[in-house]
């Protein structure tokens, strides 16, 4: 396996590790009957998370197998990264500040959760799209 695989599987493993430990505060927000946007915001960061993580290590063997140059790899594989982390940010912090992160309009640390959001999404947008270059080239 190449080296920008291995970094997807390290950083999808620990993105992972780190949406399976938000299961216990979505947890505590459903047994202690949170208001509904905080218990759905703590499950947004749980499973939105998982499958961030997933997409990580599901990508490093389809990067691996690619007979595309290793720098359209390593511009694939880092902002897919990078994504992983900001919404590791973003939505955690989504549920603890009440704030879904959806106005540039946000003060304090909602402002951070749009932030993180805006740079989550645009990241994996533009991994997303050299994904699909890559893929056209490999043929």
């Amino acid at each position: 396996m190449d080296l920008v695989s291995r970094h997807l599987v390290l950083h999808g493993s620990l993105v992972l590790l780190f949406a399976l430990l938000l299961g216990a505060p979505y947890a505590r927000a459903i047994k202690r009957h949170a208001d509904a946007q905080v218990v759905n915001s703590w499950r947004v960061a749980h499973q939105s998370l998982s499958i961030g993580a997933l997409l990580l290590l599901g990508l490093a063997p389809v990067l691996n197998a690619m007979p595309v140059a290793n720098g359209l790899k390593w511009a694939i594989a880092v902002p897919m990264i990078v994504s992983g982390y900001a919404f590791c940010v973003a939505t955690p912090m989504a549920a603890i500040t009440k704030d879904r992160g959806l106005s540039s309009g946000a003060k304090g640390w909602a402002r951070c959760v749009y932030l993180g959001n805006i740079l989550g999404a645009m990241s994996s947008l533009m991994g997303a799209v050299l994904l699909v270059g890559a893929a056209l080239a490999a043929f």
